[in-house]
């Protein structure tokens, strides 16, 4: 399950005009670091590109609040968790009342760069490779559509947790047998919370599936609670139920 993404970095051009565009922004100071989870002021109408670390996308909506208490109502934001712009991937803002997005440094060290559209006149090859970056990505959100559309909480759970390590999982080996590959995970991690809002659940219910979907051998978390998905899920399926049985009874 290795990652299908398409870093613009490595598509077949010339480095050159790469290091062009970070000059280019560092000489118009169209660029910047930013701290994880510091949220980076992107507005609408321009675009912007990651050229390292990852970039969370949010969005939120405001929504009417009463309360029984002083039976009183207010707006109050819904955030959700939209996915993630990967290393060398270009992402925009669009403002459409009564929602906002909100783009987020998921790594420490991100670094952005911004533009207009029209500077890409200057790299027209360039403007091509953006447009089709864009193009991938709707055709991720088509899918990210279908798996949110699933009934059952626990099939979106797993659908929206595979659908984000094939596009941005990195694959990990064990110890003692680094030639293996034991499967793929996430690069980075990925809060309950965020996936509940991400599904539509919650975070207690995202926690207790993550459970059930670890007994089932479907998925593992490493090291800093990455999750990760096994590249053979009926051996490990096998080996979660071999750590099953059941002791003697004394």
């Amino acid at each position: 399950m290795q990652s299908t993404s398409t870093p613009l970095e490595t598509i077949d051009r010339p480095f050159i005009t790469w290091q062009r565009i970070i000059d280019w922004a560092q000489e118009h100071y169209r660029c910047r670091t930013f701290n994880k989870d510091e949220r980076i002021p992107a507005r609408p109408g321009l675009l912007y590109l990651v050229q390292k670390g990852a970039v969370r996308l949010v969005g939120s909506a405001q929504v009417s609040v009463t309360t029984k208490s002083t039976k009183s109502s207010g707006e109050a934001p819904e955030e959700a968790f939209l996915g993630f712009v990967g290393a060398g991937q270009p992402f925009e803002l669009v403002a459409q009342s009564p929602f906002t997005l909100q783009a987020y440094a998921h790594a420490d060290q991100t670094h952005v760069v911004w533009m207009y559209w029209h500077d890409l006149d200057n790299w027209p090859h360039f403007r091509r490779e953006i447009l089709d970056a864009f193009r991938y990505q709707h055709q991720r959100k088509l899918l990210w559509l279908s798996t949110l559309g699933q009934r059952r909480t626990i099939d979106r759970l797993l659908g929206f947790l595979t659908l984000l390590i094939e596009e941005f999982g990195e694959p990990y080996v064990s110890e003692g047998e680094p030639e293996v590959v034991r499967g793929y995970r996430l690069p980075w991690a990925l809060t309950h919370a965020q996936i509940g809002s991400a599904i539509g659940s919650t975070r207690v219910t995202v926690t207790r599936l993550m459970g059930k979907l670890r007994s089932k051998g479907l998925i593992n978390t490493e090291d800093d609670n990455l999750i990760c998905l096994p590249a053979n899920p009926e051996s490990a399926r096998a080996k979660s139920q071999q750590n099953k049985v059941e002791k003697p009874i004394e």
